[in-house]
């Protein structure tokens, strides 16, 4: 499978960690910009975080700003990595003032797809060698 390059948009309608991002299976993403913008008048923090589903899901801080009115800002200081299931969340202080997008650069994992393949026809040819037995055993 090809690469595929990806764009995911947001707004921020409340102030909870918000998951913008979640990384496909058999994938690995490359976050290119976070890129918010503060529609309000007032200023505004916005953190950003990722969670690490090969470790328990532990959650890191990765930015941490504020964001004056009618301001753009790049949470993303360089590129991102994230792993199968991974994800992203962005956080506001206050709800429907931040809006923003993401440029991410989806790469097909070749491995973790052919480990998947492989053990989803073990199985099955394991299956159904059972099923084969068990009928040439009843002639």
């Amino acid at each position: 499978m090809a690469n595929v390059y990806k764009n995911a948009m947001f707004s921020l309608n409340s102030t909870d960690k918000t998951t913008v991002y979640t990384c496909p299976t058999d994938r690995t993403a490359l976050i290119k910009t976070i890129q918010v913008t503060n529609i309000h008048s007032g200023a505004n923090e916005v953190e950003a975080f990722t969670t690490d589903s090969s470790d328990s899901n532990a959650e890191h801080e990765i930015a941490h700003i504020s964001l004056s009115s009618k301001n753009v800002e790049n949470l993303a200081k360089g590129t991102i990595v994230l792993e199968s299931a991974d994800t992203l969340k962005v956080k506001a202080q206050t709800a429907d003032d931040i809006a923003g997008i993401i440029s991410v650069l989806e790469i097909f994992d070749e491995k973790s797809a052919w480990l998947n393949w492989f053990i989803y026809h073990m199985i099955w040819l394991t299956m159904r060698g059972n099923t084969l037995k068990k009928t040439l055993q009843m002639h």
